[in-house]
């Protein structure tokens, strides 16, 4: 009973003891919180009155800034109020300037009116009196004034007429001391510089053989050998009576010569057989067609043509194995460059631009798959396809006057073309070709009238003209030269230039019996 009792008194003691630890420690925690709280609040003062102070400041520094804007405006508008005071003031006193002179301008208006009633009654009597001269001088000359005027015109037309021509004859001959002189000097300057060769060149059509024991193994047995020569290459090959030779025909010159090259192989190998000659053939091809792209190549690196599509400068090769009037396409085209390059030079123009139109100034002679169009338009074509300058396919195009010329490029082609081709030795003509073009430029100066003969003489350099010196006076044999020449350069197509000759005579006979 006495440990039950100590125990109880020992439980009651600790409960006691915590109780009392547990009042005290809150005790303490609440006063540990209210000074933290009255710090707190100390602090919040000390800042807002801070925030306050920093809130005041900015105001009044938004104030500042705010009423120096309001001073700047407000000057600004002073300053337009004024402006706009003087305006007014100088607008007033125009209006006030104007009201004046629209005052006087309505005085002369009506001083000018009673000025044009004067002049009108004093051009009615002036029309009175010069009908009344009129009807005397006709009365005294015969004559009405309307015939007489007729004649007036008439004389003074013709007498105008004269001094035109006599005019131009000076014109032409002050212009042919300078220009011709200098043109020549130009033109021979070029030439000389470029030193072209003068010798023709012929496409090959006949392969020589050693014997002809060598045309039997080329016609082969039934001759199979020859037909599958033909067909492999397109060409007609002659074997016939002439000796130690064998002719090849076809109008492709390409053709002619991959036929030629792979004769000479054929013949050379000793093998020939059908199976061999389509080997043969096509090899050769492949050979002739890589030629064709080194040879073009080769050019435009000489000119220094830099840029061509590749597909002109294959057809720039095979204008090696094309010919015009027997001129050889390639080397005509390079000089055609070379001297455009030259004279482009002294125009003070693009000599590249001009040697690039040069050089392809011929392209559309290459295809044959549009033989209809004409090769000036044709070559136009391929050049604007493949990207060249406008000034190139305008010059290509323009060259024999398909097409109008837009630039000073053009002009220089057509010259230097007409140069390279009607330079001696460069082309052979068709003699049908060259007669009949001598027979139209007779019938061409016939046709004009008071003309008795006409002779095409020079080989067509020339032509003179015999007129009726009864229709024809001198200054109008001047004008008909010009016009003959005029007519020619329109409607002929011929190389170099045709000095137009006119002869005008009288001759007086008497017979002495």
């Amino acid at each position: 009973m006495d440990v039950l009792s100590l125990l109880i008194g020992i439980v009651a003691g600790l409960a006691a003891g915590y109780v009392i630890a547990t009042y005290l420690g809150n005790k303490r925690s609440e006063n540990k919180a209210d000074g933290i709280i009255a710090d707190a609040k100390v602090k919040a003062e000390s800042i807002l009155k801070s925030k306050e102070l920093e809130a005041k400041e900015r105001f009044f520094e938004l104030k500042n800034q705010h009423d120096e804007k309001v001073k700047i405006k407000n000057r600004e508008i002073a300053e337009a109020e004024n402006k706009f005071r003087g305006r007014e003031q100088s607008l007033n006193d125009r209006i006030s300037n104007l009201d004046k002179k629209l005052n006087e301008a309505e005085q002369l208006k009506s001083e000018l009116s009673k000025q044009i009633e004067v002049a009108k009654v004093k051009k009615q009597e002036a029309e009175k009196l010069h009908a009344s001269q009129v009807a005397q001088l006709e009365k005294i000359a015969g004559l009405s004034a309307e015939a007489a005027k007729n004649e007036l015109v008439e004389a003074l037309k013709s007498e105008a007429q004269n001094q035109a021509l006599s005019q131009m004859k000076l014109i032409m001959d002050e212009a042919k001391l300078t220009a011709t002189r200098d043109a020549k000097r130009m033109v021979l300057q070029t030439i000389q510089r470029t030193a072209a060769e003068q010798a023709i060149e012929n496409t090959v059509t006949v392969f020589h053989i050693e014997n002809d024991e060598v045309k039997g193994r080329i016609i082969g047995r039934e001759g199979r050998n020859i037909r599958a020569l033909e067909s492999a290459t397109g060409i007609e090959i002659i074997v016939d009576d002439t000796p130690e030779a064998i002719i090849l025909s076809g109008f492709d010159p390409i053709r002619r010569e991959v036929a030629r090259l792979s004769l000479h192989r054929l013949v050379s190998d000793g093998r020939i057989h059908p199976a061999r000659i389509e080997e043969v053939v096509e090899k050769t091809r492949k050979d002739v067609e890589q030629e064709i792209i080194e040879i073009g190549q080769k050019t435009v690196v000489d000119l220094g043509v830099n840029g061509l599509h590749p597909e002109l400068i294959r057809m720039v090769g095979r204008m090696r194995y094309r010919s015009s009037y027997g001129q050889n396409l390639l080397k005509h085209s390079r000089e055609v460059a070379n001297l455009c390059a030259i004279m482009a030079t002294e125009f003070g123009l693009n000599p590249k631009m001009a040697k690039r139109a040069g050089l392809l100034h011929d392209i559309g002679k290459v295809p044959d798959d549009d033989p209809e169009t004409p090769h000036a338009l044709l070559g136009m074509k391929l050049a604007e396809k493949y990207g060249e300058h406008p000034d190139v396919v305008n010059a290509i195009g323009a060259h024999h006057d398909e097409i109008e010329m837009n630039n000073l490029i053009s002009p220089i082609i057509q010259a230097c073309d007409a140069i390279s081709g009607s330079r001696p030795g460069a082309r052979r003509e068709d003699s049908e070709a060259y007669i009949k073009r001598l027979v139209d430029l007779e019938k061409l100066a016939i046709g004009f009238d008071g003309v008795d003969k006409a002779f095409a003489i020079q080989a067509g350099r020339e032509l003179r003209v015999i007129v009726n010196s009864d229709i024809l006076d001198d200054k109008q044999a001047d004008l008909l030269s010009f016009d003959i020449s005029q007519k020619i350069m329109k409607e002929m197509i011929y190389p170099g230039q045709i000095k137009v000759t006119v002869i005008r005579e009288r001759r007086a006979v008497a017979i002495a019996k």
